[in-house]
């Protein structure tokens, strides 16, 4: 595809990187001749240096000829700005990034009044996110595929674990537990386990499972399986707006604010959170406000660094659900091997959606790529599909299909019911499936199979 990238921020890179990988043609346009130098020098695209919000940059970036437009600009209003332009321009698609929550009441008008494919908040998507993990704080991070029918979830081993130690063919004979192991994540090398594979403390599992089904999965290895009660939030930025919004009533919540201003704004309009005003001694605060009895602690200011230090505070002072907001994408190398529960990243949320979306109008004769996900960053990912009537694996059952290594087949899903597939399972036009594999940028099933 030819995609035009407009804003050259991190989210922008990430895109750049990504979808280069997958052999599209991209352009990039930024106002910054640094910002386009460097990007270009580092990787295999073209750069325009020059205002995306106009109708003589956009020619020049070659809008006539251009599949997708995708506009990720720091300036929600210089996005849609550039949206507009686009479709005025060319015949191609945009995609905008908006994340001012003033705009999300607004979503679907702006999606029919200026044509646009998607709107990406990622503030907004993080909320839902942090969201879906404290209702099972046992886990580190909840996927959801076929509208929610089915969740990946991640969590790790603590010690005395009873799955330390045992074979994964062992643990599913002695729990009886309706879940599909699917990964591992142990000393930075990522598994996609066989019968064979033992469990070690601190090992990162992911496991495909409906909802009734996790649950019961955790309350067998003992895990806490209720939703949190309270919680702790440090910031009042955008997400902390959007979890206000969805979570007010059902969670009591304190937020932490330095600002003053955005205390009085968090205030009057969510009437039923408690908002504090703070200063430097934030450390003071927390133990104030009961951060050592708290179900959940959420940093999520604007600095990285910050929300590193409370979260491990935190951690060490408390038994609370910890979930810490990053920004920065390169930390994730850095951030995995610290002692935090769940890590955030705005930006890479709004890089895959995009990379959903792109992989899933890209034309194949099987089977479209419906949602994908990264399970472990860079090494592991796992992708639905819906299934065609011409694709090959209905041709046979599971055992007899011959699969490329490090692939598994991890949950189907038919009329509504899920099935945790078995080597006698068979794949039928219709379903739903879902695919664990190492081998990156799945575009169709039919990838899966060895020549």
């Amino acid at each position: 595809m030819n995609i035009i990238i407009v804003g050259c921020s991190r989210v922008g890179e990430t895109l750049a990187s990504e979808l280069v990988n997958e052999g599209n043609n991209i352009t990039m346009i930024d106002l910054s001749s640094e910002k386009i130098k460097d990007i270009t020098s580092r990787y295999d695209v073209m750069g325009i240096v020059g205002n995306g919000a106009t109708h003589k940059t956009q020619l020049e970036a070659g809008i006539e000829s251009a599949d997708l437009l995708i506009a990720v600009t720091d300036s929600d209003e210089l996005n849609l700005l550039c949206c507009m332009i686009a479709k005025k321009t060319g015949s191609c698609r945009v995609i905008a990034r908006v994340v001012s929550p003033e705009y999300s009441t607004e979503v679907n008008y702006l999606k029919n009044e200026l044509g646009l494919e998607m709107i990406i908040n990622p503030e907004l998507e993080s909320a839902k996110e942090i969201v879906r993990v404290l209702r099972f704080p046992s886990a580190l991070n909840i996927d959801t595929f076929a509208r929610g029918s089915v969740e990946l979830l991640t969590f790790r081993l603590p010690e005395n674990s009873i799955l330390s130690g045992m074979q994964l063919k062992d643990a599913a004979l002695k729990l009886k537990a309706n879940v599909l192991i699917c990964t591992v994540e142990r000393d930075g090398e990522a598994y996609i386990p066989n019968g064979n594979f033992i469990f070690k403390e601190k090992d990162v599992i992911s496991l495909v499972a409906s909802h009734k089904d996790s649950h019961d999965f955790f309350k067998k290895i003992n895990y806490d399986a209720e939703a949190v009660k309270d919680a702790i939030i440090l910031g009042a930025g955008d997400i902390t707006h959007y979890l206000c919004n969805i979570l007010g009533g059902s969670v009591r919540l304190k937020v932490i604010e330095n600002d003053y201003t955005a205390c009085e704004e968090l205030s009057n309009r969510f009437r039923d959170v408690t908002v504090i005003h703070g200063d430097e001694n934030e450390r003071e605060i927390l133990a104030e406000e009961g951060i050592s009895g708290a179900g959940a602690f959420l940093s999520l200011t604007d600095g990285d660094e910050e929300n590193i230090l409370f979260s491990l505070f935190a951690k060490q002072n408390s038994k609370a659900k910890v979930v810490t907001k990053i920004n920065r994408t390169d930390y994730h190398d850095i951030v995995k091997h610290l002692d935090l529960d769940t890590t955030i990243y705005p930006k890479s949320i709004t890089s895959d959606m995009i990379l959903r979306y792109v992989r899933a109008t890209k034309n194949s004769y099987g089977s479209n790529v419906e949602t994908m996900y990264n399970v472990i960053k860079g090494k592991v990912e796992a992708s639905e599909f819906k299934i065609k009537a011409d694709s090959p694996v209905c041709s046979a059952p599971l055992t007899q299909l011959h699969f490329k290594k490090d692939v598994l087949v991890a949950a189907i899903l038919r009329a509504g019911k899920l099935i945790i597939p078995r080597g006698s399972d068979v794949i039928l036009p219709g379903d739903s499936v879902v695919i664990v594999t190492k081998i990156l940028g799945l575009k169709d099933i039919s990838d899966i199979l060895s020549d």
